[in-house]
C-alpha cells in the first residue's frame, strides 16, 4: 500500500487468501472495520477500500496556506526537511531491502529523464515520490506519516525551488550531483555518507535561496532610491 487513496486488498477476491489457516481472517476484518471507524479508511460500495486522502490533507492545508502568505517561512520548512529527509536517508541506507532499491533506482532515473528533457513539472513531481520511496525505505511508520501529512508542502516547497534553478540552468547539474551521491550511499548502504549528502543538499538549495533573497533586498533598495530621487526632483 503506498499513499492516499491505495486501494487494500479485496476481501472476496482474496477469499482462499484470507480462509488460509495461517491468516487471521476475523482479526484482520476487525482491524478494517476500526480504522473505517476512525475515518482513516474509505469503503467504497463494490470498489474496495481506500485510505482517506484527507487524512494528509488536514494537517497540511493550513501549514501550506502560512507558506503561500509568509515565503519566508520556507527557510522553517526546509529546516525540516534536513531532519527528517537526513533520518529517512540514514535508515533507508541501513533498512532498504530489494523491492525498497528497486523502487528508489526507478525514481532517480525518472529524475534523470525528467531533468534532461527539460520538464520542471515531471521532475518535481519524481523528487517527490523519490522522497517518499526513500522514506518508505527507513521502515519507520512515524517518519512516513509526517511526511505523508507534508507531502502538500512537501510538493509546493519542491516546485518553487525548481522554478528558481530553472531560471538558474547552472545549477541543475550541481543539485543533481548532491542527489545522486545520496542515492549512491542509500544503495551502497551507508548510513552516516546518506545522511551527510541529504544535509549538503539541503544547504545548497538554502544558499541558493539566500542568495536570492539577498538579490530581491538589494533591487528593492534600489528601486526605493530611484522613487526618492525622482520625488526630490518633482518637489524641486
Amino acid at each position: 500500500m503506498r499513499g492516499p487513496c491505495a486501494p487494500v486488498k479485496n476481501s472476496r477476491q482474496n477469499a482462499n487468501w484470507l480462509n488460509s489457516s495461517t491468516f487471521p481472517a476475523p482479526r484482520c476484518v476487525e482491524a478494517i472495520q476500526r480504522l473505517e471507524a476512525k475515518g482513516l479508511l474509505l469503503r467504497r460500495q463494490g470498489g474496495g477500500t481506500f485510505v482517506q486522502s484527507r487524512l494528509w490533507q488536514s494537517f497540511s492545508d493550513p501549514l501550506v496556506e502560512l507558506l503561500s502568505d509568509h515565503p519566508e517561512s520556507q527557510f522553517d520548512l526546509l529546516e525540516t526537511r534536513h531532519a527528517l529527509e537526513g533520518i529517512a536517508a540514514y535508515y533507508a541506507a541501513l533498512r532498504s531491502n530489494d523491492e525498497d532499491r528497486d523502487r528508489i533506482r526507478e525514481l532517480h532515473q525518472a529524475i534523470e529523464r525528467a531533468q534532461q528533457s527539460g520538464d520542471l513539472d515531471a521532475e518535481s513531481g519524481a523528487v517527490v515520490q523519490y522522497q517518499i520511496a526513500v522514506t518508505e525505505a527507513a521502515h519507520n511508520v512515524v517518519l512516513l506519516h509526517l511526511l505523508r501529512c507534508m507531502e502538500p508542502m512537501l510538493a509546493q516547497n519542491v516546485r518553487q525551488n525548481f522554478e528558481l534553478l530553472y531560471a538558474r540552468r547552472e545549477m541543475l547539474p550541481l543539485v543533481s550531483n548532491h542527489r545522486t551521491r545520496i542515492f549512491e550511499a542509500i544503495m551502497a548502504g551507508e548510513p552516516e555518507q546518506a545522511r551527510e549528502a541529504s544535509h549538503r543538499h539541503l544547504a545548497f538549495i538554502e544558499e541558493i535561496l539566500l542568495d536570492r533573497s539577498r538579490e530581491q533586498s538589494r533591487r528593492e533598495r534600489s528601486l526605493r532610491r530611484l522613487q526618492q530621487r525622482k520625488d526630490e526632483n518633482s518637489g524641486s
